[in-house]
């Protein structure tokens, strides 16, 4: 009984405490359900229900009965609105309770100050560092306050000096024959002998890409023993500052004296009027020698109210405001293109070592053009020999139903905004030249046949001298003028050709312009049939006409007709020479400034033609595929030329690299035809006038201003490197353009090349 009632007992007490610790994992794992909860629910599966207590089972044996035949009843449990399978109810897990401790000096902000951002700026300054250090100088003797370093916020935690030497270095190989010698040492003492001496030693090796030095401790033998890179010392020594000394030198300072005074309009007007007076008086006194102070000069001049009526509007029209007016604004315009002006300065086109055969392009510069020239044509351009940046350009027509008034601008490279110079005529001007020693003197030939003359330095809109019935003058427009030297008069002479079939010589004398025909071109043809029809009809019209630089007396004449006819000014009656080459016709006929046998000529038939005065047909023919307006000689180079045709291209050729085709085709104006081109007689720049009245100005390219190196004329010259040789370096540049024109003269016929 008493055994029976200890096991109950002891199974009582396991039930029990199996029990409490389901109940304790069921109360921890509120939240989390357990791996069976989501199963379904199996048909044998019950609630174990609990024993009987040993309590209960001892109270029944005192009562006499045996706790085997009396058993205890067991309680019905009410069921519960579920399935028998479900689990006994869980109480709930109390939550922390959270509770906001505000500390007592917080401050309160409203809602929108909360949200407002605050920056806050972190920096590396040690707010410990002393700020008020002082420091001795020995310079200054005193002390001075220790302006803050770099290293002043810096904190070292962690020092360390290194051990490792670099791998190539002669130490490291020192290093490694001591070690290797070592190692040879103990191994032949280790077969010897079995007693070993063993020593600590510190090996320093070259470490590998990591940079990491390593000490390592082995055998070693009775050697040489290496230098201990650790035990050293270091020792320094301070040598004396010799003393300072000071020199200064004062010197006296200038005397100075103050003054003051206030300034008014009517102070500036009397003082620009006081000025002009004095230039007045000393021009009428410069003979006779009076020298005196300029406050003398003004002390003298005593401006009576009564007599001189001053007019302030002379000072603002003076010709000392104009002046300063007119280099004002050349500076703005200068300003304001300064890409331009740098481009025509320095610009050089760096493509042209890479293009083939010498291939070269044109840079647009400027484009000069007023509006009062809007509706007119470029009849005619020329360069001012001594002031290369001025050139001047007739306006006029070329059509007979569109005729009025003509312009002349003088434009400057300095001002491209404005004209120099502008004059008004009557009539269209059709050319215009200035005078090769006089550049002041301006002649003009308009549509009606008048030439006129003109001086601009005196800046009057009158000519000096104006051809008239009385005196003479063309019936027909004039195409062409040229100043030209007769040598056998004093006065100044100039010549003009006209389609009336004449070529007169215009001489300015005291009163009037006195007018001499030199020749009147009549009409050649080659049969007698032509012949008779041609003296019947009058004379040929002239259209361009130019002057040999050698010969005085002879020049050539191009006409309407085609024909080119070379004259003299000795033989008025009859033509030295007349080459037919033109169908149409000549626009410009020009002799080359390097050789006296060569010009050119072009027509309206779309030919540009090189002409040897010796050969009655043509040298070189060129055919440009339209109507060739003007053609010039570049003034650098004998085998340069350009031409300008109707349909808008510039096309510059240069017969030493290409004899075929032009090094340069390029295309200025979009809508306008080209009528008139001019190379200019310092820089490697080209003017060109189109039918609109603008002109351009274009900068060439390297490979188009190319000038021949002295060997090569030295080898041109027969030069073999001795005194011929010599001779040829000493060559002055027309020698050297001549000998390279004579060489293309050479290349082109046989019979040249004796003159090579």
């Amino acid at each position: 009984m008493i055994l029976n009632m200890s096991k109950e007992v002891r199974s009582l007490s396991q039930t029990t405490n199996t029990a409490t610790a389901s109940t304790m994992v069921l109360r921890s794992s509120k939240s989390v359900p357990t791996p069976n909860q989501n199963k379904a629910p199996r048909r044998n599966d019950h609630v174990k229900k609990p024993r009987a207590s040993a309590s209960s089972s001892v109270q029944r044996l005192k009562q006499g009965g045996s706790a085997s035949q009396q058993t205890p009843k067991k309680k019905k449990r009410p069921k519960e609105s579920g399935s028998d399978n479900e689990h006994p109810p869980v109480p709930a897990i109390q939550e922390p309770v959270k509770r906001i401790v505000k500390p007592g000096n917080q401050l309160e902000l409203s809602e929108q100050a909360l949200e407002e951002d605050v920056t806050r700026i972190l920096t590396g300054d040690d707010p410990n560092v002393p700020k008020n250090v002082c420091k001795f100088s020995f310079k200054d003797r005193c002390y001075k306050p220790d302006p803050p370093g770099q290293g002043d916020n810096m904190a070292i935690h962690f020092s360390l000096q290194g051990s490792s030497i670099h791998v190539d270095s002669a130490e490291c190989k020192k290093y490694q024959e001591a070690n290797s010698f070592n190692d040879q040492s103990v191994d032949a003492k280790e077969t010897t002998s079995d007693t070993k001496i063993t020593s600590e030693s510190q090996m320093v090796t070259p470490t590998t890409s990591s940079g990491n030095s390593t000490t390592s401790s082995g055998t070693d033998i009775k050697g040489e023993h290496t230098k201990n890179q650790f035990n050293y010392s270091e020792r320094g020594s301070q040598t004396f500052n010799n003393p300072m000394k000071s020199r200064g030198v004062h010197t006296e300072p200038p005397p100075m004296t103050q003054y003051q005074d206030d300034v008014s309009q009517s102070k500036i007007y009397d003082s620009y009027k006081s000025e002009c007076l004095i230039s007045m008086m000393e021009h009428q006194q410069e003979g006779n020698g009076d020298i005196r102070s300029f406050e003398d000069k003004l002390a003298s001049i005593v401006i009576d109210k009564g007599e001189i009526v001053e007019d302030r509007s002379d000072t603002i029209h003076s010709e000392h405001m104009e002046n300063a007016l007119k280099v004002m604004e050349r500076l703005v315009n200068q300003n304001a293109e300064d890409d331009i002006f740098q481009d025509f300065k320095y610009w050089e086109d760096a493509s042209d070592q890479y293009r083939q055969h010498g291939e070269g392009t044109l840079l647009p510069l400027w484009k000069f053009s007023t509006e009062r020239t809007n509706r007119k044509q470029v009849t005619s351009l020329c360069w001012n020999p001594r002031y290369n940046d001025l050139f001047a350009v007739g306006y006029g027509s070329y059509d007979f139903m569109r005729q009025g008034n003509g312009i002349v601008c003088c434009f400057s490279l300095k001002n491209t905004s404005y004209p120099e110079y502008a004059i008004t005529t009557e009539s269209g001007v059709m050319c215009l030249d200035f005078h090769p020693q006089h550049p002041s003197l301006l002649a003009l030939g308009c549509y009606d046949g008048t030439v006129l003359v003109y001086d601009i330095g005196n800046g009057r809109n009158k000519p000096i001298y104006s051809s008239s019935s009385r005196s003479g003058k063309h019936s027909d427009p004039v195409w062409q003028v040229c100043w030209h030297d007769s040598g056998y008069s004093k006065d100044f002479n100039f010549y003009s050709v006209s389609s009336d079939g004449k070529v007169a010589n215009w001489t300015m004398s005291k009163n009037e312009l006195k007018m001499e025909t030199v020749m009147q071109l009549k009409l050649v043809s080659s049969s007698k049939e032509a012949s008779d029809e041609a003296s019947l009809c009058g004379l040929a019209g002239g259209s361009s006409f130019d002057f040999s630089e050698t010969l005085e007396n002879k020049f050539l004449v191009g006409t309407e007709e085609g024909n080119i006819h070379e004259c003299s000014k000795a033989y008025s009656g009859q033509y030295i020479k007349t080459y037919d080459g033109h169908h149409m016709g000549v626009h410009t006929v020009k002799w080359n400034p390097f050789h006296e046998d060569i010009f050119i000529s072009c027509s309206s038939d779309w030919t540009v033609k090189i002409w040897d005065q010796k050969a009655a047909q043509c040298i070189l023919h060129f055919d440009l595929n339209n109507s060739v307006s003007s053609v010039c000689w570049s003034p650098y180079s004998s085998t340069v030329f350009a031409a300008v045709t109707t349909d808008g291209k510039v096309h510059v050729f240069d017969l030493a690299q290409n004899k075929r085709e032009p090094l340069c085709a390029q295309k200025v104006a979009k809508k306008a035809r080209l009528t008139h081109v001019s190379f200019n007689l310092k820089d490697y720049i080209l003017i060109v006038g189109d039918d609109r009245g603008v002109v351009h100005a274009l900068k060439l390219s390297p490979n188009l201003r190319k000038l021949t190196l002295l060997e090569d004329v030295v080898e041109r010259s027969g030069g073999d490197g001795g005194d011929e040789g010599r001779e040829g370096k000493e060559l002055d540049e027309y020698t050297i353009q001549r000998c390279k024109m004579l060489r293309l003269l050479a290349s082109i016929d046989k019979k040249y090349a004796s003159e090579v």
